[in-house]
């Protein structure tokens, strides 16, 4: 198993005595009037106070999930497919 090369510990805007180093912990948020849990979930961690901020991009990730409109094809995505013409006859001799 290989070693996954985390980011560097920074210090803690909140409190500036700890570090915040990256922990998954479990991610919670309300969609409509369910609650959703996300274990796993990426965030900056305090090991002093306990801060945390949560990584932007799972974020987006996670409400491009959660969004109402997930695997639904989006306009600009759409196709436009041509009619089929009916061949010229006009031109056609009998032999």
């Amino acid at each position: 198993m290989t070693k996954v090369d985390l980011p560097k510990p920074v210090q803690c805007n909140e409190c500036q005595a700890g570090m915040m180093q990256v922990r998954y912990i479990t991610y919670f948020t309300w969609l409509g009037d369910e609650l959703i849990t996300v274990p796993n979930f990426p965030a900056w961690v305090c090991d002093v106070c306990g801060r945390r901020e949560y990584d932007e991009r799972a974020i987006s990730w996670l409400a491009m999930l959660l969004s109402p409109n997930a695997g639904r094809p989006t306009s600009k995505s759409l196709r436009h497919i041509p009619a089929m013409q009916k061949p010229d006859t006009s031109r056609l001799r009998p032999e």
